[in-house]
């Protein structure tokens, strides 16, 4: 029980530290990114719409699903386009299929670690809860957080790197980025985020 209660406030002086000194509105971002951590650790299960575009360089592709997460699973169901509406991806820890009418196929990775377009929903919600923080900020007047997330030893703008953004009020993710050495493959919006 003592490695425990070691490990806990050694995790959040990392955690600390990785936002960078500053003060004042600095330590106030990084202040409230550790208590949004502390909530989608807590987090059960959430609901949303997201708006995805997948850039796979030569190709761009975008997407509406429906979201909806609880423990370990993620269902996401398309809507738009309209080809494909209908389509749900089922996905549990690092399995993911695709079902439509009793038919199921495995999505296409934008990385070496199996990024799709359908995984960024759970990398992104993953990422709230134990992502490395490099850096934090308030954007459009303090109504958002972003919160920039990466590989603790590696250097910016090289490998895979996550920005969030939350709302202040509500807490709720509004917008996601994947960057893939420095290039962005996805952006995911959010409309509706609730969590339990």
């Amino acid at each position: 029980m003592r490695k425990l209660w070691f490990c806990v406030p050694m995790m959040i002086l990392l955690l600390l530290s990785a936002c960078g000194a500053g003060g004042g509105e600095d330590n106030e971002a990084e202040q409230l990114a550790l208590v949004l951590r502390g909530e989608y650790l807590e987090m059960t299960a959430c609901t949303a719409t997201a708006e995805i575009t997948a850039d796979y360089g030569q190709r761009v592709y975008q997407y509406t699903m429906s979201v909806e997460s609880a423990g370990e699973e993620t269902v996401l169901t398309l809507a738009a386009p309209e080809t494909v509406a209908g389509i749900t991806a089922r996905l549990k820890g690092k399995d993911s299929l695709l079902e439509y009418d009793g038919i199921a196929v495995e999505t296409g990775p934008m990385d070496g670690e199996g990024l799709t377009p359908v995984s960024a929903v759970p990398v992104l919600l993953e990422t709230a809860k134990s992502g490395y923080i490099r850096a934090c900020s308030w954007e459009e007047n303090g109504a958002l957080l972003r919160v920039d997330c990466g590989d603790p030893e590696g250097a910016p703008g090289q490998g895979r790197e996550v920005t969030l953004w939350f709302e202040t009020d509500t807490h709720a993710l509004s917008r996601g980025e994947i960057t893939l050495d420095g290039f962005r493959a996805i952006l995911c919006q959010f409309e509706d985020f609730t969590k339990e």
